[in-house]
């Protein structure tokens, strides 16, 4: 029992566990952002065509209402959500990439044998793991 809870210690204060938290307080936060900007500014724009705020928009089925407004309101924040996270993680993924200017890639110090697969030195004229020769066709 004193392992489970020193196991769980170290996963609720592991860093990827206080990176989630606090992804998920900023997506919330983020969240209201764009229901504010669907609700106040997109919806009473498409309003304005319409004579009708678009979340008003219902049908009325026998007694039963089908609020359709305040679903498309609800797709809308849904592409609006989903393309600032693609464009964020595009963004992020940019970044990782960037080199420096007049910064090279690294040339390879290994090469794979084509005869074991295995990883050997770039200079290697013989494979240390199936003793194959190598020769410059070779690779």
């Amino acid at each position: 029992m004193k392992k489970f809870i020193q196991e769980f210690k170290e996963f609720a204060i592991g860093g990827n566990v206080i990176d989630m938290a606090v992804g998920v307080v900023i997506g919330a936060a983020f969240k209201a952002i764009v229901d504010s900007l669907v609700a106040d500014i997109i919806s009473p724009i498409i309003g304005l065509f319409a004579n009708k705020d678009l979340s008003a928009y219902t049908a009325t089925i026998g007694d039963v209402e089908i609020r359709y407004g305040s679903f498309i309101t609800a797709v809308i924040n849904f592409i609006i959500m989903a393309l600032v996270i693609f464009l964020l993680v595009k963004l992020i993924m940019k970044a990782k990439d960037f080199r420096a200017p007049g910064e090279e890639e690294a040339e390879p110090t290994e090469k794979e044998c084509p005869y074991c697969k295995t990883m050997i030195p770039i200079g290697a004229t013989r494979c240390g793991h199936c003793t194959s020769e190598l020769v410059k066709t070779d690779f």
